[in-house]
């Protein structure tokens, strides 16, 4: 299960304490109404969202983040820094949106115990090239529960995947149309489910 931020619909909590991999985001917002097995949580681990979670202790002791066996950072250093400086001249208010906190991510797991992955640029970039058959209105990266499905789907190949809580909207500069039209893409080829709040029932129970 893949759990994103927004809404998870009725008996989603059921389901997705069910699954054998459960995947949060950031701060673990989906924790509660969205369940609580909480396996790997994939953080931004560049910019903002990055400095915020590493400086705050309440993220240190969520609950979600405690459990997590998994810290997954989805922005790969060597990328992020090739993009500094045609950021700065494209979007010179993005001026920290590069800002590498990986590091700081990898200390935090040695400290609590826990295995730290870095999300390889080459998904990154497979996700970029599957996202131009829709052609996107101009962005500047993947929203990170697009990275993680990319990652996913690369590393799970015979394995039932299933997202919960996605709504495909957000930062304005993610490509969230051109993503909701991908994740529609993967569910027709069979490649993904989306749990919606409805009667669900796992086809490798039968169905």
């Amino acid at each position: 299960m893949i759990v994103g931020n927004g809404e998870v619909g009725e008996g989603g909590a059921e389901i997705i304490d069910a699954a054998d991999l459960v995947i949060r985001f950031n701060e673990c917002r989906s924790y509660g109404a969205g369940g609580t097995r909480t396996d790997v949580v994939a953080v931004c681990n560049t910019g903002r969202p990055a400095k915020a979670m590493l400086g705050s202790e309440s993220w240190r002791i969520h609950p979600g983040v405690v459990e997590a066996s998994e810290i997954w950072s989805v922005r790969d250093p060597e990328k992020f820094a090739a993009m500094r400086a045609p950021l700065a001249a494209s979007h010179p208010e993005l001026d920290d949106f590069c800002d590498d906190y990986t590091s700081q991510f990898s200390a935090f797991c040695a400290e609590a115990g826990k295995v730290h992955r870095i999300v390889d640029k080459q998904v990154h970039e497979a996700v970029d090239q599957a996202l131009s058959a829709f052609s996107p209105a101009p962005y500047v990266v993947p929203s990170s529960g697009m990275i993680v499905i990319g990652e996913v789907l690369d590393r799970f190949h015979d394995d039932e995947v299933t997202l919960a809580g996605f709504g495909h909207a957000g930062w304005e500069w993610h490509p969230f149309a051109a993503e909701k039209q991908l994740v529609d893409s993967y569910i027709a080829a069979g490649r993904l489910r989306r749990f919606a709040g409805k009667p669900f029932v796992s086809s490798f129970q039968g169905a």
